[in-house]
């Protein structure tokens, strides 16, 4: 038996003795011929291999063990890190809401098999603090069109975007148009983010200059919002531009919960009383195998 079909086939025997909720693989694993009920999950991650590593620092005089124990920590941890975040997007696209999952990440070095507790995913945990203020559904609907403009923009080209979720009478206080307002005299339906017919609409309107103001329930209040926040004393990360320095403020100033995505990376960012809560880099969601 090969080694592949043996790690396929010990991660689906844990995954069935811990009535995991799915199996998420990263790599090129087939489970093709292996009897399993759980769903399996693929998605994408090209981590340096281990003997690159070595090759590249053998020829610097270190030593190949001690390098090699210090890359599989760096590459254990990042493979934790990429299931969590792999988790978390699933969770918003409603694939996975409880349970466990069970990772299996192949480098062309090495092979690991992880078992992830969503319960304890920090990323879920930061979103679920985000949904006391903010109905679920409303945030994952959010989410989903965020995720979607992150990752293919609008028409080939790379936007930048912001929403501004919940709050709205204070929000909208601490704010004014930079254009006139599309939503403005628009019927409830129409500016429902809950209807994934208003979704494209939503796409099309984040190329404006300017933030959404949604309220808790969904309803979409205005774009191209310009907020009128004063950024000092927000703790971001440096190089982030005034988008995410007002999404941050406003955030502190109210109890909204501020959503952006970077036109530069397409890096999705949540804020909430000030803070970046939630941080997803360059991610392709999962397609499911079984």
């Amino acid at each position: 038996m090969d080694r592949a079909r043996i790690i396929a086939e010990t991660a689906a025997r844990v995954a069935r003795e811990l009535n995991a909720a799915a199996i998420m693989v990263s790599g090129e694993l087939s489970f093709e011929g292996i009897q399993t009920d759980i769903p399996v999950y693929y998605t994408s991650m090209r981590p340096k291999s281990i003997i690159d590593h070595l090759v590249a620092t053998g020829k610097d005089g270190k030593s190949p063990a001690k390098e090699l124990i210090d890359q599989l920590g760096r590459e254990t941890a990042g493979n934790v890190d990429h299931l969590q975040h792999a988790s978390a997007i699933e969770y918003v696209l409603g694939e996975l809401k409880t349970g466990i999952v069970v990772g299996v990440v192949e480098t062309r070095g090495s092979s690991s098999i992880i078992v992830h507790n969503l319960e304890e995913n920090p990323l879920i945990k930061a979103m679920k603090e985000c949904e006391e203020r903010v109905k679920p559904e409303v945030m994952s609907a959010v989410l989903k069109i965020a995720f979607d403009i992150a990752l293919t923009g609008r028409e080939g080209k790379k936007i930048g975007t912001a929403f501004i979720i919940g709050d709205t009478e204070e929000v909208l206080k601490r704010s004014h148009q930079m254009i006139l307002n599309p939503y403005a005299g628009h019927e409830e339906a129409q500016r429902n983010i809950l209807d994934r017919k208003n979704w494209e609409s939503v796409k099309e309107f984040a190329q404006l200059d300017g933030v959404f103001v949604i309220d808790e329930n969904g309803l979409i209040h205005a774009a191209g919002r310009y907020l009128d926040v004063d950024g000092k004393n927000v703790d971001i990360e440096k190089g982030l531009g005034g988008r995410h320095v007002s999404a941050a403020a406003i955030s502190r100033d109210t109890v909204a919960i501020s959503i952006t995505v970077s036109e530069s990376g397409g890096v999705l960012r949540i804020y909430k009383d000030g803070k970046e809560t939630i941080c997803i880099e360059s991610f392709q969601p999962a397609f499911r195998y079984i």
